[in-house]
């Protein structure tokens, strides 16, 4: 029997000075946005480009076969932090001061783990994306109408676990030189869902600053200036020989 969840997001709304009259602790630096981060890519052209449905497309064809894509490249640069990622290092599932709850089959609210979290959302879009009734894989074979919405849920859930690897495991991806995928990877998704309105603004908004940095095409290169051509001189001119 399916499970159908859903999950929600606390926002922690700091003020100014505590009861006290102190001033909370300032926030903490997000070394992700610096420069010599931020400018490590794997590759370097428009991903505009690579998001725009084909005019020989399905859109619902075209949907599948990228949410599917990104479920698997979101999972396994996952998997190459999951070791620092625990019970102990994350006991909720935090992205900037954001945590985000899981609701069950019975609208319960829970406070999980990071690992738990991630778990769930992995397991849910699993069960979703190999499933033939709602991601057909076989010639003819209908999309639910419910498609559109279950894949915006996969996504929300996914876009979770980007901003969580970023929030608090960007260390741990740098030690492991995998910044430039991780870059290219958030970059890539966000322009996708922004493409299909995909995901609200107001969940991704917690990342709009790293967003507004990757999803920028960066400036074409300066051209050297040309200089003038000059005529040809008369011994370079070419010449036809007789035969």
């Amino acid at each position: 029997m399916g499970v159908l969840v859903c999950c929600d997001c606390f926002f922690y709304r700091k003020s100014k000075t505590k009861p006290n009259g102190k001033k909370p602790p300032a926030e903490e630096k997000k070394q992700y946005l610096e420069p010599e981060f931020t400018k490590i890519r794997v590759v370097d052209f428009d991903l505009k480009e690579l998001v725009v449905l084909p005019r020989e497309i399905d859109l619902n064809e075209w949907l599948a076969s990228n949410t599917t894509t990104f479920f698997n490249l979101i999972n396994l640069q996952y998997s190459t932090i999951s070791e620092f990622c625990t019970g102990d290092t994350c006991q909720a599932m935090t992205a900037c001061n954001t945590i985000y709850y899981w609701y069950d089959e019975r609208g319960k609210k829970t406070k999980c783990t990071a690992p738990q979290y991630v778990d769930f959302v992995m397991s849910l879009c699993q069960k979703l994306v190999t499933d033939e009734e709602i991601f057909p894989t076989k010639y003819g074979k209908e999309f639910p109408n419910s498609f559109e919405s279950l894949v915006k849920k996969i996504c929300r859930y996914l876009f979770h676990v980007l901003a969580h690897l970023y929030w608090a495991h960007f260390k741990e991806t740098v030690a492991l030189d995998l910044q430039g995928h991780l870059n290219t990877l958030y970059a890539h998704f966000i322009v996708f869902v922004r493409e299909f309105n995909l995901v609200d603004p107001k969940e991704t908004c917690i990342m709009d600053d790293l967003s507004e940095v990757l999803c920028t095409p960066a400036p074409l290169p300066a051209l050297a200036p040309s200089t003038p051509a000059s005529a040809p001189s008369p011994s370079s001119q070419n010449h036809v020989t007789e035969r």
